[in-house]
């Protein structure tokens, strides 16, 4: 049931098309909600001075002008006005500026109605009973890019959205997702779109270094402290003050460090490893992990406060076989970038074997793809046969090379869900390689064991832990 809302609400829709206008009016034909239409953002602005709206729709390329332009002078002039942005070009940075600069929501054109309704109504909702947004800083937004950061499937725009709003400030982001999904593109995301752009951003992997040296690497150490310490080092904390820290694979970190850790986090102090002075910093802290932290706080491998002070926001990362859309858009980017000054592209074939495959190893594992096959290529077109075989060729399933499409068509039966029985069929084959242990399974696969043990269920098969 859609919530009930004050009469005489009033939207302004800023967008060179006049019909645009019209469009909402007709959504919104069983709602009392007057839409007017400025079809610049001159003229728009010039209304907002006029007459006060619940709710402002604005266009990103407005003819020639530039939306987020308008925004920024709207968002100087009217501080508190409620705005949804619109377009047609859903790239990474345009989200993201949208919600730093202080976006109610963002929506692509063509509209989904249902969609679309249901963000105006909450939007309008929002204006009756608080007419007010969080205030500006008045601070200018860093204009910094999200180099990597590539997609226009629904899933890659809420983590653009989440982005640009996380970003605004200094609150503790946990990232989650599997390996190769690209935790640190957005870690780095966030940091360039963060008012502590201009202060350092460090980042460290908790699994690549060794548990005795760990500490050191965080915190610093001192002359003499341990065997081979040979002169005072700073640690990435002290490096990073004022910045960005980025801690990935934070469920590796051992228990003990974890206390260290959870002590910066609650006051900013620390000590050098052999050290009795206690230092401060002050730094916004980004973590990222491809483990279930949930589980491992009740089996004790993880402290439980430090879950809650690292989890304030958290961003799940989609994998790449859950946006399959964006497969070729990256795989285009990344030829682009490999490719250098020699003409090659994708001839159809190969495009139709990159959208094919699963990516396992998600977008590591299709850049590594490409970079294979650019070197493989021997004529100006990239085929089937210069990517991996993997990606290009029959997979084998249950032992024996097979025909991986008809597999998965008679596992699913005459109208039945392709998808589940894909995943059906990895899960058997890798509970097969891992011999029914379900934790060697998860890692064959690159997912948790909680969302193994899942599926295992789900589809009656049988695994140990």
């Amino acid at each position: 049931m859609s919530p009930k809302k004050a009469a005489g609400q009033k939207i302004l829709v800023i967008d060179d098309e006049a019909d645009v206008a019209y469009s909402f009016q007709r959504v919104l034909a069983e709602d009392p909600v007057e839409v007017v239409g400025a079809t610049s953002g001159l003229d728009g602005l010039k209304k907002l001075k006029k007459d006060s709206y619940d709710l402002v729709l604005l266009d990103v390329r407005i003819g020639e002008e530039n939306g987020l332009e308008i925004f920024r002078q709207l968002r100087k002039d009217h501080p508190r006005q409620l705005v949804i942005v619109m377009t047609a070009h859903g790239t990474a940075q345009t989200a993201i500026e949208a919600m730093k600069l202080g976006a109610f929501d963002y929506i692509l054109k063509p509209f989904d109605v249902p969609e679309l309704l249901s963000i105006l109504r909450r939007g309008l909702q929002t204006s009756a009973s608080m007419r007010e947004l969080a205030p500006q800083e008045g601070k200018k937004a860093v204009e910094e890019k999200a180099p990597g950061l590539i997609g226009s499937s629904p899933a890659m725009q809420k983590i653009y959205k989440l982005v640009g709003q996380v970003a605004r400030s200094d609150a503790a982001v946990l990232l989650i997702g599997e390996s190769g999904t690209g935790k640190e593109l957005v870690a780095r995301a966030i940091y360039a779109n963060s008012p502590r752009a201009a202060r350092p951003y460090v980042a460290i992997n908790c699994a690549a270094i060794p548990d005795t040296l760990l500490e050191s690497e965080l915190f610093g150490h001192e002359r003499g402290a341990f065997t081979g310490a040979l002169t005072q080092r700073i640690g990435k904390f002290e490096r990073a003050d004022g910045g960005t820290i980025f801690l990935d694979e934070i469920g590796d970190m051992p228990l003990p460090l974890q206390a260290k850790l959870l002590r910066v986090l609650q006051n900013g102090e620390f000590q050098r490893v052999g050290g009795d002075q206690t230092l401060r910093t002050q730094v916004r802290v980004i973590t990222a992990t491809n483990k279930d932290l949930t589980a491992m706080v009740k089996e004790k491998s993880f402290r439980e406060d430090l879950f809650y002070r690292i989890n304030v926001v958290q961003i799940q990362l989609p994998p790449l076989r859950n946006r399959s859309e964006d497969v070729l858009p990256l795989a285009e980017h990344f030829l682009k970038r490999e490719r250098k000054e020699r003409e090659l592209k994708f001839s159809s074939s190969a495009k139709k074997a990159l959208q094919g495959y699963a990516w396992p190893g998600n977008v590591r594992e299709l850049e590594n793809a490409v970079s294979r096959a650019v070197v493989c290529a021997a004529a100006t077109s990239i085929e089937p046969d210069d990517l991996p075989p993997e990606v290009s060729g029959p997979i084998k399933v249950g032992g024996g090379e097979g025909d991986w499409w008809a597999r998965i068509q008679g596992q699913a039966g005459s109208g039945g869900d392709l998808l589940a029985a894909g995943e059906k069929i990895l899960v058997e084959r890798a509970l097969q390689e891992a011999e029914g242990n379900v934790k060697r399974a998860s890692e064959i696969l690159g997912v948790t064991r909680a969302a193994l043990r899942t599926r295992v269920e789900r589809y009656g098969l049988s695994g140990q832990d």
